[in-house]
């Protein structure tokens, strides 16, 4: 049966958003982060793509305020005093970027980066040995990265969530710590967003929104924190990193099909299989039989075949009502295919 995938996007309830947000903050509270990574693709379905990183920042801006209330004992601050000063020309550069690039193709990079964390979520763990302590000016060059991919995507906890736990941080240091750091970038992104024009009243009402299940969600995860292990806490936080890796790349695989008016579709008729992938203007075919082998068609205009060609084909559709032309490539050979319609029937030659 023929299928086609096209990109459609749905807008969200506000109720829906908001209970999704709590849940996704108090994961977030448990596995150390990613609470915007998971919202991320929620809100590309009802904020224009370029909006979504403003009103992440308002909401984590509300977050990692009540965390640092609530976790204040436990910051670090010789990591905060090395990350913040370089992360935050850092932001202001991505921030800058985001109105000049497509973040779906940073978000399809993201989600890869993000998948790539599945051998440590599923391999035995092997307690601290793994985690070798980095110098700390290292953590200069962690956060002008953790900076500029903040302020393209407004969420970028969970991608350096692994870089604290190799200072040593236990699970309440690294929930206060990884806060103190980014609360000065969220301010500073809501700022650069506004001056760009990508804070727009609504982007705020959603943030404000997020915002306010960040604090029901950190209020009920306060009490469940002390009761978790350090290994349960690490386990989740590469969980989580996993899941936001697979609605992110869901998310922008949609997105930019969608863009790009990409549209699949496949059918099996008796001893062949032919599949097609349109993208924007380009259609390309495939087809596979079992007799024959693969074969590969792309619809070209009649000026693209070669001069010789090109004088074979006018002869052959004069007087065609419409004409098609096809280059196929095989394994063994590359070929051209010309369809011509003539009063309703179609007559095909290979040259």
């Amino acid at each position: 049966m023929p299928g086609v995938l096209h990109g459609r996007r749905r807008q969200m309830p506000a109720v829906e958003l908001f209970v999704i947000a709590v849940i996704a903050f108090a994961v977030s509270s448990v596995s150390g982060g990613g609470a915007g990574l998971l919202l991320m693709p929620l809100l590309g379905a009802t904020l224009p793509t370029s909006q979504v990183p403003a009103a992440l920042s308002v909401g984590s801006t509300i977050s990692s305020m009540s965390r640092i209330v609530l976790f204040t004992r436990s910051i670090q601050w010789r990591i905060v005093r090395w990350f913040v000063p370089a992360a935050i020309p850092a932001a202001w550069l991505g921030a800058w970027l985001l109105s000049h690039v497509n973040p779906l193709y940073l978000e399809m990079a993201l989600a890869l980066f993000l998948l790539a964390n599945l051998p440590l979520l599923i391999r035995p763990n092997k307690g601290s040995a793994s985690e070798q302590r980095m110098p700390l000016y290292m953590l200069s060059v962690i956060g002008a990265a953790a900076g500029f991919v903040s302020g393209l995507t407004g969420a970028v906890g969970l991608l350096f969530n692994r870089f604290y736990l190799h200072y040593g941080l236990v699970k309440e240091s690294v929930i206060a710590t990884r806060a103190a750091n980014e609360i000065i970038l969220h301010a500073l992104k809501i700022a650069l967003y506004a001056s760009f024009g990508l804070l727009t009243p609504r982007a705020m009402a959603y943030g404000l929104l997020i915002g306010v299940a960040a604090l029901v969600a950190t209020w009920l995860t306060k009490r469940a924190l002390p009761h978790i292990s350090e290994t349960c806490f690490k386990r989740a936080g590469y969980g989580a990193m996993v899941l936001a890796g697979v609605v992110m790349l869901g998310n922008a695989t949609t997105g930019i099909a969608r863009q790009n008016d990409i549209g699949m579709q496949s059918a099996l008729h008796g001893s062949a299989f032919h599949g097609s992938l349109q993208w924007r203007e380009a259609t390309f075919s495939l087809e596979f039989k079992f007799a024959e082998g693969f074969e590969i068609e792309k619809v070209i205009d009649i000026d693209e075949l070669p001069a010789e060609r090109k004088a074979l084909a006018m002869t052959l559709i004069e007087g065609a009502d419409d004409v098609v032309v096809e280059k196929v490539y095989t394994i063994s050979r590359l070929y051209y295919e010309i369809y011509a319609y003539r009063n309703g029937e179609l007559s095909k030659h290979d040259i």
